[in-house]
């Protein structure tokens, strides 16, 4: 058999395909950078819970509301494509509802990625991978360290492991700070507060072993249901503690101010027991911030109350230069942008130079004036936060 002979006009071409060739080699044999050793030097490939992606998603479908939650505070719900049906966020309402039971639904909706709490079946990940699906499976944080974990995670999903991981090491930090301001407005006591969350009248609470419980500890109050376990604790325990404040689920504070487990309680023969929505304690996105300062707001209401409707309501002066502006948020730069800083700055916020970019610095002080005006806490100056800001009754930050 004559061997055949590369002539010198077809050697360019071959040495080509030879070089494409090993090019193409290390992506198919080498992982991506796995984000469990830290952030990456470049965005992809990047390798998180073993599954390895090569580029950004096209889309992303979330099948959990807590992770949706963390992609709300992220900012990255522009490349969210279908949502799980209990993923209920508001911002979330205009994008199309879908289940891994039909995986060729979530492909047409532009998701190349699915975000999950729950492991699929394997019969779900061949379906998954047929339509051309990546499916990854991220646990809830189960405390304040590992909530960079799970930040760092979802980020590093979205946009890289340099790009995306850092974003999300940011927000964590930034909402483990805002809980940090919390802690520092309470007033400082010898007689250690006690509370209990209730999930219902059978023994269902927030336990000390789960997120929510460890967010009640940080807060510096005890929790009658710290000994239970996966949010269950014998009701004796609850009545031995005695809480002098209750939380319960929106709708049930008649139902726990009526059982008979709970009648001697403190709380309820005060009255003290306040309805929260649950899911404020149970995702992990700004929901947290929110959650505990409902919390805070409740025990003391002194610190967090809403300023006189009239005063809120009164308008910005027109010289400040952020009168005619409706939201400022992060990565705006503009005068108005310096007006604001030069504001917080003058109430005791603002810790950096007043630039006109509006950067994390700024971020985190919005977020520090809302949470001592009784505002939502967001990070972003919306019309309200802007209105109060520029009013007499905008309270200084003194600690």
């Amino acid at each position: 058999m004559k061997k055949r002979r590369i002539g010198r006009s077809s050697l360019p071409l071959f040495l080509c395909a030879v070089m494409m060739l090993l090019c193409l080699v290390p992506l198919a044999a080498c992982g991506g950078h796995d984000v469990e050793s830290g952030a990456g030097q470049s965005d992809y490939p990047v390798t998180i819970n073993e599954v390895t992606l090569s580029a950004e998603p096209e889309g992303v479908a979330v099948l959990s509301p807590n992770l949706a939650d963390v992609v709300l505070a992220l900012r990255y719900e522009v490349s969210l494509k279908a949502r799980s049906e209990d993923c209920t966020q508001s911002d979330l309402a205009i994008l199309p509802t879908v289940s891994l039971e039909d995986p060729q639904a979530i492909r047409d909706s532009g998701a190349t990625l699915v975000l999950t709490e729950e492991a699929p079946t394997e019969e779900q990940k061949k379906a998954a991978a047929d339509a051309g699906l990546a499916i990854l499976v991220l646990s809830p944080a189960t405390n304040r360290e590992d909530l960079t974990r799970l930040y760092t995670q979802v980020g590093s999903a979205f946009k890289g492991a340099a790009t995306g991981y850092h974003q999300g090491e940011k927000i964590a930090k930034n909402i483990l700070m805002t809980i940090d301001d919390v802690r520092r407005v309470i007033p400082e006591s010898d007689v250690v507060v006690t509370v209990c969350f209730l999930l219902d009248d059978q023994g269902g609470a927030v336990t000390g072993d789960c997120f929510a419980g460890k967010l009640i500890e940080s807060l510096g109050f005890a929790n009658a249901a710290n000994d239970g376990a996966g949010n269950q604790v014998e009701l004796s325990v609850i009545a031995n503690a005695s809480p002098s404040y209750l939380f319960c689920p929106t709708g049930m504070k008649d139902t726990i101010a009526a059982a008979e487990a709970f009648k001697d309680l403190e709380a309820v023969q005060q009255g003290r027991i306040f309805e929260i929505d649950p899911h404020l304690l149970q995702w992990q996105g700004n929901s947290i911030t929110q959650g505990i300062t409902e919390i805070v707001g409740s025990i003391y209401p002194e610190l967090l109350s809403e300023p006189g409707v009239s005063s809120a309501a009164s308008q910005p002066p027109e010289s400040s230069g952020a009168a005619a502006a409706t939201e400022l948020k992060p990565g705006d730069e503009n005068e108005t942008v310096k007006n604001l800083q030069l504001r917080l700055q003058e109430l005791g916020y603002l810790f950096v130079s007043p630039t006109g970019l509006y950067g994390e610095g700024t971020e985190q002080s919005v977020k520090d004036f809302q949470l001592l005006n009784g505002l939502e806490v967001t990070g972003i100056a919306d019309e309200q936060t802007l209105e109060l800001l520029y009013s007499d009754a905008a309270k200084p930050r003194t600690d």
